[in-house]
C-alpha cells in the first residue's frame, strides 16, 4: 500500500510574529566553528587539529510549551475537568496523560477560511460544514479547523487573524466523542483582541477563553498553530500528532502530520 505524508506543522522559528511579543521563542544558533574552541580546549588539542577546524552545530532554544505547533492538555484550560461527566469532576489531565491512541486517528478538516477574523464558530457552523463535505462525525476523529490565520503564520497580523471555536461548538464536538482537535490559528478561541472588545461592550466575562474553558466540562486535547491545512481535503486521511512527553506539563510540542494510504 502506497503512503503519502503531508506535514501539517509550522516551523519553530525566531524573529517572526508567531506569538504575542512577551511569548516569542528565542533560538541561538552555534555552527561548527563556534563550538570548536571549547571542544579543542577540553581535549587538549588545537582547533586546527579538528577536521576542518570544526566540531558540532548546536542550537540553544528558549521557548514555552505553547510555542510552535503544540498540543494543549486539559490542565492548560482549568485545574479540573469532566464536570459534565462526573459529579465534582476530576483533576485535569496533563500532557503526559494523553492516551496515545487518541493521537493517531482519522482526521476531518472543517474549512472556515471564509469566516471573518474574530468570528466565534457555533455548533450550527460545524454541522453546516460537515453537511457540505458529506462527512458523518465519528468518536475519536481528529477535527482540524482551517482558518484565515493559516496563511498568515509569521506575519505581523497572525495573532489577530482567523476565527475561533466557542464553548458551545467545542462541547458539541466533545459530546460526540471527539477528544483531539486542532487549528492553524494562534488559539482555538477567537483572537483575544476581538474577545477583549466584546467583553468591553457586553460586560460578559464568560466570553474570555470560552472555547478552552469547555475542557472544564469535558476534557479534550487541542493543537494550535498547525500549518498547511489548505493542502488537505475534507477527509480520507489519518492524523498523527504525538506530543513531546513533558513531565506534568500543560502542553507539548508535536510534529503533526496527515497520512494518506492509497
Amino acid at each position: 500500500m502506497a503512503r503519502r505524508i503531508v506535514d501539517i506543522s509550522s516551523p519553530l522559528k525566531a524573529g517572526i510574529k508567531s506569538d504575542p511579543p512577551h511569548m516569542l521563542p528565542q533560538i541561538k544558533y552555534m555552527d561548527h566553528h563556534d563550538t570548536a574552541p571549547a571542544m579543542a580546549d577540553y581535549m587538549g588539542v588545537r582547533v586546527e587539529d579538528l577536521p576542518d577546524g570544526e566540531y558540532a552545530a548546536v542550537e540553544t532554544v528558549t521557548i514555552s510549551t505553547h510555542n510552535g505547533t503544540h498540543m494543549d492538555a486539559p490542565y492548560h484550560f482549568f485545574s479540573s475537568m469532566n464536570h459534565a461527566l462526573k459529579p465534582g469532576g476530576e483533576p485535569s489531565w496533563r500532557i503526559d496523560d494523553v492516551p496515545l491512541d487518541w493521537c493517531y486517528q482519522p482526521g476531518v478538516k472543517l474549512d472556515f477560511r471564509h469566516l471573518p477574523d474574530g468570528y466565534v464558530a457555533t455548533p450550527g457552523d460545524i454541522e453546516a460544514e460537515l453537511k457540505r463535505i458529506g462527512h458523518e462525525l465519528r468518536p475519536l476523529e481528529i477535527v482540524l479547523v482551517n482558518t484565515a490565520a493559516g496563511a498568515r503564520y509569521g506575519e505581523d497580523d497572525f495573532v489577530d487573524r482567523g476565527c475561533g471555536v466557542g464553548k458551545a461548538g467545542t462541547l458539541w464536538l466533545a459530546e460526540r466523542g471527539v477528544r483531539v482537535v486542532g487549528t492553524d490559528g494562534w488559539s482555538w478561541d477567537a483572537p483575544f483582541s476581538f474577545t477583549r472588545q466584546r467583553v468591553k461592550e457586553t460586560g460578559d466575562v464568560s466570553l474570555i477563553w470560552e472555547g478552552h474553558r469547555a475542557g472544564r466540562e469535558i476534557g479534550y486535547f487541542q493543537m494550535e498553530k498547525l500549518g498547511n491545512l489548505a493542502a488537505l481535503p475534507a477527509d480520507g486521511f489519518d492524523v498523527v500528532c504525538f506530543p513531546v512527553k513533558v513531565h506534568r506539563a500543560s502542553a507539548g510540542w508535536t510534529r503533526a502530520v496527515a497520512i494518506f494510504n492509497t
